[in-house]
């Protein structure tokens, strides 16, 4: 599973002002850059549109004014970036950026991509809004092609509009479905941050002191920091202790990311979900796979992420590289669990709008076409492979850098998917100088 959702490997302390350097061009030579000279961008052949709106001094202020103040940025000065191409990003004054982060894991085919704003501009001329009240084939289309990217009988699928909504359903489906309340989740998780699913993260720093309902965290599986390393049946007997100490001996459900994102791009120990989600089943739970920031070939070596563990879900949710920055998410499972949503009324007022669907569909055909789960394991393999050398290079610097795990002390690497070999060299290149410059 080496991919596109890297996170803990290279360790070193950098300054706000050096940090510029992992993301930024036009800064000095090719590689085999030397101590003096940083690395330089790959060619692109794109110029950025003349920007002539508000500078970022003007945006800061109406956005400190304006808009709520937990809402946060990188750097010191933050960026104002006003285009993207595919991989990069422009900002007022034109200079490119090498996006490394993918809009927080959520541009899957680029930036900009021509095939998808297409599908999304010829349907916005058609029709932009309708409801699911009336018949347009273009929610039927994708979800038909959603669908057969499944395995096993998840065939019914429900469009929402972000992550958190589609967790939200998921864990609604799980108590109905199984008659109980109890939901499990894993520790250093996140699924969110409405009133319900920050019950369901685990991770103090994005929760709020609510009540967070009848949720279990379980050991996090971590096979490189966790109490009991690569050891999946001593994680999986803790769920067990758990259900057996800490419930009715019922639950509703577990959930977890088969790679966890926001908690620092940590990986589960091998074969932990297939001894979870028989003990889960056994205590009348269903099994609950977020998708959100490993599916759709991002981790190279399948489609989705819980493939690489050898299952297959209840439920699935997904968000982010669906819709490639539209604000599209989706719940995929059986015919069974989706018949006890029948029971009242379910409704989404914006999931799968036509230009949603539209363009979510043409994600699909974009990821087949340019064969970009091929392509992550390729460049996955390589960038992962060059930042194991930096990591053997720079062995005593610190912590780790970047915006992921409790404590913001993980660097992320999640790019969008047509990341080429050139960026990932230039992208290792850039953290090997400024870690050299400390």
């Amino acid at each position: 599973m080496r991919n596109l959702v890297s996170g803990s490997l290279v360790g070193a302390l950098i300054k706000s002002h050096t940090r510029r350097w992992l993301c930024s061009g036009n800064v000095g030579l090719q590689r085999g850059f030397s101590a003096s000279s940083p690395p330089e961008l790959p060619a692109f052949g794109y110029e950025p549109k003349t920007y002539k709106g508000p500078s970022a001094d003007e945006v800061l202020e109406k956005r400190k004014r304006y808009l709520g103040p937990s809402l946060f940025y990188y750097y010191q000065k933050p960026l104002n970036i006003v285009e993207g191409k595919m991989q990069y990003l422009f900002d007022e004054n034109g200079r490119r950026y090498l996006d490394a982060f993918a809009g927080i894991v959520t541009v899957s085919c680029g930036h900009c991509h021509p095939e998808i704003l297409n599908a999304i501009i010829e349907q916005s001329k058609l029709l932009q809004h309708a409801t699911t009240i009336y018949l347009h084939h273009a929610i039927a289309d994708f979800a038909e092609a959603l669908a057969s990217k499944m395995p096993g009988n998840l065939k019914v699928v429900y469009f929402v509009n972000s992550g958190t909504e589609a967790n939200e359903l998921a864990m609604l489906m799980a108590k109905l479905y199984s008659g109980n309340l109890g939901m499990i989740a894993l520790r250093n998780a996140y699924h969110g941050g409405s009133s319900n699913t920050i019950g369901l993260t685990a991770l103090n720093t994005w929760k709020y002191p609510i009540p967070q309902g009848e949720i279990h965290h379980v050991l996090n599986p971590n096979p490189y920091r966790g109490v009991f390393g690569s050891d999946c049946n001593r994680y999986a007997q803790d769920v067990q202790d758990h259900i057996d100490h800490g419930t009715s001996g019922k639950v509703a459900g577990f959930i977890a990311e088969t790679i966890q994102g926001v908690g620092g791009a940590v990986e589960l120990a091998p074969g932990y979900l297939k001894l979870v989600y028989d003990i889960v089943r056994k205590a009348g739970g269903v099994c609950i796979a977020d998708e959100v920031q490993t599916g759709f070939g991002r981790t190279g070596s399948h489609y989705w992420g819980f493939e690489t563990q050898g299952v297959i879900p209840d439920i699935v949710t997904m968000a982010k590289g669906i819709g490639n920055g539209l604000p599209l998410g989706a719940v995929v499972t059986t015919p069974e669990i989706a018949s006890v949503l029948a029971q009242k009324i379910q409704f989404n007022t914006f999931g799968g709008n036509p230009v949603c669907s539209a363009g979510g569909l043409a994600v699909l055909k974009v990821l087949d076409k340019e064969q970009r789960q091929k392509h992550c394991a390729d460049i996955g393999s390589h960038m992962m492979g060059r930042l194991r050398d930096l990591q053997q290079k720079h062995d005593k610097l610190g912590v780790l850098v970047g915006k992921g795990g409790l404590h913001g002390n993980v660097f992320r690497i999640k790019p969008p998917m047509c990341f080429s070999r050139d960026d990932a060299d230039f992208l290792v290149d850039a953290l090997d100088y400024a870690i050299s410059k400390l």
